[in-house]
């Protein structure tokens, strides 16, 4: 392997554990099917494939005390906290192939350690219809998946948000979220307190994404790890059919690809989520080759003759 080839490990975790709707777990099989790790060696990437992680199974049980699946949720995040922090440390860049988008806690979690570790600023795009921002105390239902944000910022119970060692894992202004469109009332009061940057589609449409994305790039530079959280629901379901939670009015297919193309621009990208994924809902792996595209624009396929 040359010095410069980029070293990639595929880390599976087939749960939907936190999401309100089953389907999630078969997530890392669709993204495998659709032959990300092909796509990514054609990138001249070296890839490997670690497998999944597991965890208990999903037991289907209703809210307690404000949150579904608690124990499970913290089994699974903290398996996928090890493994993300382990190829860390091995040298590589991990892809986590969700499942639900609550699985971030454990990826995010590992990632803000090991920039601890290294001393390197950490900066997240968290590409998602929605802020992700419940607690207990405000969610409409008790999906985990809808808490991952506040949980890395500290709101949240300590088995959860203590994960990377840490409470918190991250601070507020490490964070900026792309695309947002759905936001609880609750949840809007929270993250105006907390002062989370948020780019949302009104503020998109006005100033257009390529302003957009540059903002939430600004002071990325070459002592930033930039870790991308993609939750595919981003996307607008005209496009990406196969999600549980489809909001209508998101990113097109031109816009995605200017967005990853912008983020591939920096070369910072140094982690990376791939959630939210549906087999159940999608129309013949679409969404799944889709994602895989994106990804690829993430790693340097452009569109564009540049």
């Amino acid at each position: 392997m040359s010095p410069t080839t980029r070293s990639v490990a595929l880390v599976g975790v087939p749960t939907d554990i936190g999401a309100g709707h089953r389907g999630s777990s078969m997530g890392p099989e669709a993204l495998r099917v659709a032959r990300l790790a092909e796509r990514l060696s054609k990138r001249g990437m070296h890839v490997i494939d670690r497998g999944n992680v597991t965890g208990p199974l999903n037991p289907w049980l209703p809210p307690t005390n404000g949150y579904r699946h608690l124990d499970e949720a913290v089994a699974w995040n903290t398996a996928t906290h090890e493994a993300i922090y382990g190829a860390l440390n091995d040298g590589h860049l991990p892809i986590m192939l969700g499942g639900d988008h609550c699985l971030a806690i454990g990826s995010i979690s590992a990632v803000a350690r090991y920039c601890r570790d290294k001393g390197k600023k950490l900066r997240v795009l968290w590409l998602d219809a929605h802020a992700d921002f419940n607690t207990s105390n405000i969610t409409p239902s008790g999906n985990i998946h809808g808490m991952p944000v506040a949980c890395l910022c500290g709101h949240g119970p300590e088995a959860l948000t203590g994960i990377g060692g840490t409470t918190p894992a991250i601070s507020p202004d490490v964070i900026r979220q792309i695309g947002i469109r759905s936001v609880d009332e609750g949840e809007k009061r929270l993250v105006h307190e907390v002062g989370i940057d948020i780019y949302d589609m009104r503020y998109i449409d006005e100033i257009g994404i390529k302003a957009a994305m540059e903002e939430a790039l600004a002071g990325v530079d070459d002592d930033t790890h930039l870790h991308v959280s993609f939750d595919v629901d981003f996307l607008d379901p005209s496009i990406a059919p196969g999600v549980g939670t489809t909001v209508r009015g998101g990113p097109n297919y031109r816009e995605a690809q200017l967005v990853m193309e912008m983020i591939a621009d920096t070369g910072r990208v140094g982690s990376l989520d791939i959630v939210e994924l549906n087999p159940a809902f999608d129309k013949r792996n679409q969404t799944a080759k889709l994602a895989v595209e994106l990804v690829e624009s993430l790693f340097g396929k452009s569109t564009l003759m540049r």
